[in-house]
């Protein structure tokens, strides 16, 4: 190769230069990975020349032959790979190695903690391979040239990892990539042959790209001459495409190990499935769960999906169309006989086997996260807090599937009274009282808010079991949702309360009565009130509190509200339904309250209690501490 020309030197972003500093000393105890790494990234542009020679032969520049290769040199402690894969031009370089990711960075700095266990795993889920080479190498040299371009545009970046980098063209015959890496001192273990072979087979024995290195000499045997033996490359990982294995000849390691190949995770997956299909639709796949959730599972635009093969013939990386957008976090492989070889985006829309495919591989996704849920509790309460959010996004959006959605979600209730998602709707449906038809749930800003609500005083003297809901999106969810297990759900704020039969014909008179005899005090609140209120009426909801507001059936919720209006969103006016107990010794005070303006100053302090105590924001806060400060110092005398 000629010496450098066109020689820049470019500063790292900002970012860079902390991820550098953090990878070198958050990642040192598990230092091996680099290699893992970069034969990982060798393998994806190796597969990516062969997708693209599929329409442009001439890719290969008369060498189809694609491997990786690994060299060391004892005496300078250096180590290289070196693929003939894709390659780069030198807008790529700089794009690829002087940049994260292209998106996300601010975000995943701010998750930093200062915790180097908790910070290597926000390394994992970044994907940031490449600069792994950082922790061993106090110098990496990357030559490298995109594959049907001249040689003369080959390229040579350089870097310290210390804050710059050096970009300048060389002449590259070859295609593809090698990378340099200068050992720091105290690494030197890394420039020897066995210790290379060891980490190939334990990391990457799996990928179908060859891994190969020089055969060793093999010392003489005593009192036999030492014969020059000629350099011979051998293959040290067994290149088969893992997925394409039995699964009784695979272990668990060997699972795990692929996984953090195609996903660029440090951490185990949660669990996975092998499926290998015959009959009218052909295909492999192989699934996986993650245990962390990716640093952007909330952007719906981020890049997702599995790795596509068409006949071992690598297609596409992020193939989206083959599961729905509530199961972007998983990652894996499919393989299938049924797709035209000629594949690219456009023609994998329209190919009727995609929708085949994407219909048994959401089924096969939610099968395993339901044997994950019945044979390991643990495990699914770990899925279930990293990725129930995105699960909840199901029922809106995979209509066939709903019912085995269902099944999946799990939610807090007042059955433990903790805060903990652990309760399914089998297990509710199997606890519901005698006479009792529906599934009843509450909706507030905090799991505290549902928690204390005044509306569950009824259903805690009945001992009837009340959904908790406190996610951003669970009313938008509930919304979705009809029945379960022929159960209707009913939300405890909305509308007139339906008990079922667990309210006897005797409670239902006793209520007609007592609302009769309370029509004078409704009648006297509907005119301090009637601009605020859309009725007031006697309730049979409450036990210990005065009033509540209750939304009307098919009003928005206040969490909702909040939602659309902070999204600049305009929501419809609305009035509550204002519901007193007459029981409780306020209300009975208020009724014999002979003072009118007396009266109407404790019906807005109780007013703006119940909104309170609902969570909503009151509209004039300084008027109902103006009105509580009289009445207490009225109290007072």
């Amino acid at each position: 190769m000629s010496t450098d020309t066109q020689k820049e030197t470019l500063g790292f972003q900002t970012e860079v230069k902390q991820l550098l500093n953090l990878m070198i000393h958050s990642l040192y105890s598990n230092k091996e990975i680099f290699l893992r790494e970069l034969i990982s990234n060798a393998s994806d542009a190796s597969e990516k020349l062969r997708f693209e020679a599929l329409h442009n032969d001439a890719l290969y520049e008369g060498n189809p032959d694609l491997d990786i290769r690994i060299e060391f040199d004892k005496d300078a402690g250096a180590v290289s790979i070196e693929d003939r894969g894709i390659g780069m031009n030198r807008q790529d370089v700089i794009e690829h190695l002087g940049t994260i990711a292209k998106s996300g960075t601010a975000s995943f700095l701010s998750n930093l903690t200062g915790d180097q266990a908790k910070d290597s795993q926000l390394i994992g889920q970044f994907g940031v391979g490449f600069y792994s080479a950082f922790i061993v190498a106090e110098r990496v040299d990357v030559y490298t040239r995109r594959a049907g371009e001249p040689a003369e545009n080959g390229v040579h970046w350089s870097s310290a990892g210390e804050g710059e980098f050096t970009v300048g063209s060389i002449n590259k015959p070859t295609r593809g990539t090698r990378i340099v890496l200068k050992l720091k001192e105290g690494e030197e273990e890394f420039a020897d042959g066995w210790r290379l072979r060891s980490l190939v087979r334990k990391y990457s024995d799996h990928i179908s790209i060859p891994v190969k290195m020089l055969k060793e000499e093999q010392p003489a045997e005593e009192g036999e001459e030492q014969t020059e033996q000629k350099a011979e490359l051998e293959s040290v990982n067994s290149a088969t495409a893992l997925w394409t294995r039995s699964k009784s000849d695979l272990t668990d390691e060997e699972y795990q190990e692929f996984y953090k190949h195609i996903s660029h995770d440090f951490a185990d997956a949660l669990t996975w499935s092998h499926n290998k299909v015959e009959g009218n639709l052909e295909y492999t796949s192989l699934l996986y769960v993650p245990e962390n959730a990716p640093y952007d599972l909330w952007n719906r635009e981020a890049p997702r999906g599995l790795k596509l093969y068409v006949q071992r013939v690598f297609i596409m990386d992020q193939a989206d169309q083959f599961l729905p957008l509530y199961l972007r976090f998983i990652k894996g492989v499919v393989d299938s006989n049924n797709l035209s070889l000629n594949v690219s985006r456009e023609i994998l829309q329209k190919d009727p086997n995609v929708d085949k495919l994407r219909s048994a591989l959401t089924k096969r996704v939610l099968d395993m996260l339901s044997k994950l849920a019945k044979n390991d509790a643990d495990k699914y309460a770990k899925f279930w807090t990293t990725f129930g959010q995105v699960i909840k996004e199901g029922p809106a959006e995979d209509y066939a599937n709903r019912d085995k959605i269902l099944k999946l979600l799990r939610f807090a209730s007042t059955h433990s009274g903790n805060a903990e998602q652990n309760v399914s709707l089998e297990d509710y449906v199997t606890r519901m009282k005698e006479g009792q038809k529906k599934i009843y749930y509450i909706v507030a800003d905090s799991f505290n808010t549902a928690k204390n609500s005044p509306h569950l005083e009824i259903f805690r003297k009945k001992e009837i079991e009340v959904l908790l809901l406190s996610e951003r999106i669970d009313e938008w969810m509930m919304g979705q949702l009809f029945d379960f297990d022929g159960h209707s759900f009913q939300d405890i704020t909305k509308g007139e309360l339906d008990l079922g039969e667990t309210e006897s014909e005797e409670d239902k008179k006793k209520l007609e009565e007592v609302a009769k005899e309370h029509e004078g005090l409704v009648e006297r609140l509907n005119k301090v009130l009637a601009d605020r209120v859309d009725s007031i009426r006697i309730t049979h909801r409450l036990t210990e509190s005065p009033a509540c507001l209750v939304i009307g059936d098919y009003d928005m919720g206040l969490q909702m509200r909040r939602i659309m209006e902070a999204a600049g969103q305009k929501v419809p006016d609305t009035k509550p339904i204002f519901e007193i107990n007459p029981e409780h010794p306020l209300i009975d005070k208020l009724d014999k309250e002979p003072d009118e303006e007396r009266f109407g100053e404790l019906a807005l302090v109780l007013f703006d209690q119940a909104g309170l105590a609902a969570g909503a924001a009151l509209d004039d806060p300084a008027s109902y501490v103006s009105r509580l400060n009289k009445l207490l110092l009225e109290l007072s005398r």
